[in-house]
């Protein structure tokens, strides 16, 4: 436990987040405030609402904190609305939806449709550890996807089947991670481990 791994509590799965990177070997606290985000090394942005999070993260003073550290290079995991958090660019967004940015792609909300068409499938996902042991089985509930990604970043995992089969759900730029879709709900802990890894090459 040689990092410490805040998860943003204002609203999602925060309970899973913390789970699974205690799982793979990370000290995770829940961050509501500051003084919270001042003792962590890096940050998860689990899933919700992104407009309702961006809302939260305002009335709790800890947009421009947050911002600042991932400005200075914090780096930080966004899982489904987290993704739409810390992406540049964004499609589809409500009058006076801003973004945290930080990863240089654009995604569109709810690309995936509403609640009902959530769907699970397997996913092959670039630098994950232990891939010899198959793909990442992969939730997704009301997910965004990514449209367009720039030089900076690198995708490292697309749809394989079905209608959306090529959309990119995954990408990496430098300590920033991001996915479309739900690992702390499947019991499969790798893309935490994945950043974890991240983190500590921060360091």
């Amino acid at each position: 436990m040689d990092v410490t791994v805040g998860v943003l509590a204002l609203q999602g799965d925060v309970r899973e987040h913390v789970a699974a990177l205690s799982s793979a070997g990370a000290r995770a606290v829940p961050v509501r405030r500051t003084s919270e985000l001042d003792g962590v090394d890096a940050l998860v942005l689990p899933g919700g609402e992104s407009t309702t999070i961006d809302k939260l993260l305002r009335a709790f003073d800890l947009f421009e904190p947050v911002q600042a550290r991932l400005r200075a290079g914090m780096p930080a995991y966004g899982s489904c609305a987290g993704m739409i958090l810390l992406a540049d660019r964004v499609l589809d967004a409500i009058d006076g939806q801003r973004t945290l940015g930080g990863v240089d792609i654009t995604v569109r909300r709810n690309a995936f449709g509403r609640q009902v068409d959530s769907f699970e499938t397997d996913l092959q996902v670039t630098g994950v550890p232990d891939a010899e042991q198959g793909p990442v089985h992969a939730v997704f509930i009301r997910a965004p996807w990514v449209e367009e990604v720039g030089p900076a970043a690198t995708v490292l995992a697309r749809v394989q089947d079905g209608a959306a089969a090529g959309r990119i759900v995954a990408v990496r730029q430098g300590s920033l991670l991001v996915t479309s879709f739900h690992p702390e709900v499947t019991g499969d802990d790798r893309v935490h481990r994945l950043f974890v890894g991240m983190v500590r090459d921060s360091r």
